[in-house]
């Protein structure tokens, strides 16, 4: 399957990282959102980590203007979804958004293109519900960042085609990503374990373990992971965290995954992460985190 043009849906932290994996893959990659300031949001944002991977000399300065060439931006639903080969949707995680996006994606898409979903928590059955072909559907669920990070969890719906995984594969494999085959399940692999770490990480940082800075500190150098949980939520943002936690307690039933109180709390309190410079940690203008800032109770 020849496939050149891709549409992201959503703007936000993993429809732009996806957007700008696809054009540097040589994709001509279109983004969509409902108004021109995320669009033009994300433009700078994604200009700004283009050139800052040349000035590190991890890009070719041709390159970075090959990939930067093949963005384009639209608040044009109807229109970047009909000329597109593969839709990749990246919405906030919430079953009728994402439903009501697909029943248009599939009103306007060429009946060949394959319509991907980023979604982390939802079921691609109940997803598909909106669409009336549902082998059309697959879920193409990226890591945050996702320029960085090689794995994508190919995630079968119980009617996905094989069409529609071979082309997931095709998309995969030409940005230069790892892939895993998932049959749909609450939060599938990574997700499911992602947020018993993170929750209960909050749980500790609320029961005075240690702090959040430690937390961190121990996860990383401790268990190797790249990023400590505190970190990671910041990033992909708190509120985003509580909807996927919320979801797998909803269809899981598990006490374990019951959101924090503390995460609640913060997210209440309009701390979101790195997107609004206050998360668990707080950011300076340019994104960066400030030392010392890891005290949640303020």
């Amino acid at each position: 399957m020849a496939l050149q043009n891709i549409t992201v849906l959503g703007s936000g932290t993993m429809g732009a990282g996806i957007a700008q994996t696809a054009a540097c893959a040589r994709f001509d990659t279109t983004i969509y959102d409902i108004e021109d300031r995320f669009l033009d949001k994300a433009k700078t944002g994604i200009e700004k980590r283009i050139a800052r991977q040349v000035e590190k000399g991890r890009m070719d300065g041709l390159d970075a203007a090959d990939a930067t060439n093949r963005l384009r931006y639209s608040s044009d639903l109807a229109a970047v979804v009909g000329a597109a080969d593969y839709v990749i949707e990246a919405v906030p995680e919430k079953l009728e958004l994402k439903q009501d996006i697909f029943r248009s994606c599939e009103e306007h898409a060429p009946k060949g293109c394959i319509l991907g979903t980023n979604t982390s928590t939802l079921m691609i059955s109940s997803i598909a519900e909106a669409l009336a072909d549902p082998g059309r559907l697959i879920g193409i669920h990226f890591f945050n960042p996702v320029p960085v990070m090689k794995l994508i969890e190919v995630v079968m719906g119980p009617d996905t085609s094989n069409t529609a995984y071979v082309a997931t594969l095709e998309v995969a494999q030409k940005m230069g990503k790892e892939t895993v085959k998932v049959r749909e399940s609450p939060g599938f692999t990574t997700s499911r374990i992602n947020a018993l770490i993170g929750n209960e990480a909050f749980r500790m940082l609320e029961a005075g373990v240690a702090s959040a800075s430690d937390i961190d500190k121990a996860l990383k150098l401790g268990l190797n992971h790249p990023m400590g949980p505190f970190e990671m939520v910041d990033l992909v943002g708190l509120d985003a965290r509580l909807n996927n936690t919320r979801a797998l307690f909803e269809a899981l039933g598990d006490e374990a995954y019951r959101p924090s109180p503390l995460l609640e709390r913060l997210v209440s309190a309009g701390r979101l992460g790195r997107k609004n410079g206050r998360g668990v940690y707080r950011y300076d203008d340019e994104g960066q985190r400030i030392p010392g800032s890891d005290d949640v109770t303020g």
